[in-house]
């Protein structure tokens, strides 16, 4: 499935090049260049996709972002002109038939005058006018890019309250989740610190980790710095962490392992819960479990089989992959990222409701007696843009009925 997807990008991309070269030959100044030369015109339209080039040299992922949304912007923008001129067409059509007699002679004309004015619409290379519509789709396109960029790399704080039947000791339980660090992406190990100095702030009685932690990128140092800050955090429970799908690397290219990061967690009192359930004391479980990717995971009901179904059960999940089976286990709240929110537009509705990869791509859904929440996360993977969502870090206040 995936890699259809790819394969679908790539060529959107390589169609998106000839599209693009074929808008640029419409700007004024560029047929000035060209003189008229074919040749030239050519040329000239395809340097305009020299800075897209250079980008891609340093970031080939975010420069084909960058272009599939020019692209897209374009064609939307142009089909609305098309529009706009094809009604203006139809009004004066329907004036015609006011006007007074004409004869031969002004028929003619008035034709003649029409398909001029026609050739000029199709034909925009051949005026000398400047080609408006292209300037407001670049200025567009930077714009909602340029939102896109801030929403990655803000960190902003989501809120939600869940209720409870269940004897918690605390009349407040204030649950922390951060997802989806990837450091090394969007920040560094202290940038990472500066975003726990955050969660500090907020008062934590537990702070969890779901998932994608640390990349492919992420260097030994920041990794051990990151480590580090989380040792920093004062709560009541304590700090949990579950793997993630990228957590232990794809391609072997970091300087570290899977296991010098869990001892590094361990050194600064981070617990590490592979399919494993933690009783924190006051009629409080943590369950967490391996990510989906790994097939030898255990399923959620073996997860609580033998635990005390009146206390609260917290299960930490990395993909939210598993709604139906995890409130048949009994789980009161559950906690994942993975999906980053659903990143760009349109990619949130695909996720969701066409290849349906996720139970939930954003947000909370309540399933018998199971709230869940995916968080879209701190960070990226290795796009730059979050159009579709914002990055959080969320705040889950459990409160007593």
């Amino acid at each position: 499935m995936w890699i259809a997807i790819l394969f679908m990008a790539l060529a959107a991309a390589i169609a998106s090049v000839f599209y693009l070269i074929s808008r640029f030959k419409r700007f004024y100044f560029i047929r000035k260049l060209a003189g008229g030369r074919k040749g030239r015109l050519r040329l000239f339209a395809s340097l305009c996709m020299v800075p897209l080039v250079i980008y891609g040299c340093f970031d080939l992922i975010n420069a084909i972002i960058v272009m599939l949304h020019l692209a897209v912007f374009w064609l939307i923008f142009e089909f609305f002109a098309a529009v706009h001129r094809k009604l203006k067409k139809r009004r004066r059509d329907r004036l015609k038939i006011d006007l007074p007699y004409e004869d031969e002679e002004g028929r003619q004309k008035r034709e003649s005058a029409e398909k001029s004015e026609i050739v000029k619409v199709e034909e925009p290379a051949d005026d000398g006018r400047k080609y408006w519509l292209g300037a407001a789709v670049i200025i567009f396109t930077a714009i909602y890019l340029a939102i896109g960029w801030y929403n990655a790399h803000h960190v902003a704080i989501t809120k939600y309250k869940v209720k409870t039947e269940k004897a918690i000791a605390a009349d407040n339980l204030r649950i922390v989740q951060i997802t989806d660090s990837h450091v090394g992406t969007t920040f560094d190990g202290r940038g990472f610190a500066e975003h726990m100095k955050t969660i500090q702030d907020l008062h934590p009685d537990i702070v969890v980790i779901t998932g994608d932690y640390v990349d492919d990128s992420t260097t030994r140092e920041d990794m051990v710095l990151s480590c580090q800050a989380l040792g920093q955090l004062e709560t009541t429970y304590g700090v949990y962490y579950v793997y993630g799908n990228h957590d232990r690397g794809y391609y072997s290219s970091r300087d570290f392992s899977a296991e010098d990061m869990e001892a590094e967690l361990a050194k600064n009192n981070v617990k590490v819960l592979k399919d494993e359930s933690v009783f924190l004391g006051d009629n409080i479980y943590v369950v967490g479990r391996k990510d989906a990717s790994m097939r030898e995971r255990l399923s959620a009901q073996a997860l609580t089989e033998g635990l005390d179904k009146d206390a609260f059960i917290l299960m930490l999940d990395h993909q939210p992959t598993d709604y139906d089976n995890e409130a048949a286990a009994g789980a009161d709240l559950v906690l994942s990222g993975h999906s980053h929110g659903g990143q760009l537009i349109p990619l949130q509705f695909v996720g969701q409701y066409i290849i349906r990869t996720n139970n939930r791509t954003y947000g909370i859904e309540k399933r018998k007696g199971t709230t869940f929440i995916v968080c879209s996360g701190i960070s990226d993977w290795a796009i730059d843009f979050k159009t579709g969502c914002i990055s959080e870090i969320v705040v889950v206040d459990v409160k007593k009925k």
